[in-house]
């Protein structure tokens, strides 16, 4: 593990405990050189993730931090979505993906995937990530978005808007 100020790769740890659910380990280091600490989260690699197929037909392995960026830029300044729903759902993209039992996935299987959880996580965020993923072009592709979610059975109130 290299230190994020100095770059050196010695360097000791301090403490070590389960975080996020035992699917992950946080461990508080410090620096052997410059002696300042820092906080790593690891968690294991999913073994049988398959290849991504991109739409120009390249092939590149799965990405979670790519996806999480994503999904950080739909839920800006959406209350009530934390850095830990985000990796669960991140988590169940993993899941899911490596269920399936095949050495490759078409990047659309992901992106579909990825908005139908989002849909149960926050309405808006939806909205967003559904129109930077599918490139809407006019007012009518949002319209479209927003009447999907209508029928959902979403009885709870909203909160009114703050001014």
């Amino acid at each position: 593990m290299r230190c994020p100020f100095c770059g050196e790769d010695q360097n000791k740890v301090l403490d070590s405990r389960d975080s996020d659910e035992g699917k992950a380990i946080r461990r508080r280091r410090e620096c052997e050189k410059c002696e300042r600490r820092f906080t790593t989260y690891e968690r294991a690699a999913p073994e049988a993730l398959p290849l991504v197929i991109k739409s120009d037909g390249r092939r590149q392995e799965f990405d979670r931090e790519k996806v999480l960026r994503g999904l950080r830029r739909a839920c800006e300044k959406r209350p009530g979505v934390g850095q830990s729903d985000l990796d669960r759902l991140v988590d169940e993209v993993e899941r899911v993906m490596g269920a399936r039992g095949e050495r490759e996935v078409p990047s659309a299987d992901i992106g579909e995937l990825v908005m139908k959880l989002l849909k149960d996580l926050d309405h808006i965020a939806y909205v967003r990530y559904a129109s930077v993923y599918r490139d809407f072009q006019d007012p009518e592709d949002f319209k479209q978005a927003v009447e999907s979610l209508k029928g959902q059975g979403d009885e709870t109130p909203k909160p009114p808007r703050e001014r």
